[in-house]
């Protein structure tokens, strides 16, 4: 394929001039197999599949970068809601499970891991309310873990508990990073699709 020097020129115009970049490329893993009663073993089985599928992940975002000649400023994951993974454990502290997500984003080299999420637009299942209880002190314990809880749909309605407890939650993730610029509230989402 051959390309024209107008266009080699206003790509390289758009890079250096206009910023262009691609944003973020993000990588998506289901857990669902990783489940166990030992919060311990599932912790692991979560570090383990994420370490092996998203090995070449940051490489491959690199090599796409030179052929391209566009940076890509984040790579990141995306794994299934926490809150299905968790209810498999005997534990209510779901803590260990965002630590595993966050060691092994960090082992493959990405920038963000999100997945700490619950889905409670239907209401609330042992999982999600697990989860919720959690994303305080996990996004406070973690660097690159990002959290959601989806509090809401058009088909299904606003699941107005869900969104009082998520206005609490949100001003507990802020106190427990206070001393890191309330990162952890930075890091959560509250939606309503």
């Amino acid at each position: 394929m051959l390309f024209n020097t107008d266009d080699i020129l206003e790509t390289t115009r758009m890079i250096t001039q206009n910023k262009l970049d691609v944003r973020t490329i993000t990588m998506g893993i289901s857990l669902r197999d990783c489940g166990h009663p030992d919060i311990k073993v599932t912790a692991h089985k979560i570090y383990d599949k994420i370490c092996r599928k998203a090995e070449h992940l940051v490489k491959t975002g690199e090599d796409i970068e030179v052929e391209l000649g566009v940076p890509i400023i984040n790579k990141r994951i995306s794994v299934t809601p926490i809150s299905m993974v968790g209810e498999s454990c005997d534990s209510n502290d779901y803590v260990p499970l965002a630590q595993a997500l966050d060691n092994a984003g960090k082992q493959v080299g990405v920038n963000f891991i999100g997945g700490f999420s619950a889905l409670v637009d239907k209401g609330y299942t042992k999982g999600d309310r697990n989860l919720i209880a959690a994303i305080p002190e996990a996004l406070a314990v973690t660097d690159i873990v990002c959290s959601s809880v989806s509090v809401g749909s058009t088909k299904c309605g606003i699941n107005m508990d869900a969104v009082k407890q998520m206005g609490e939650v949100v001003k507990a993730a802020a106190e427990r990073t206070a001393d890191r610029d309330a990162i952890g509230c930075a890091k959560l989402v509250v939606f309503c699709n």
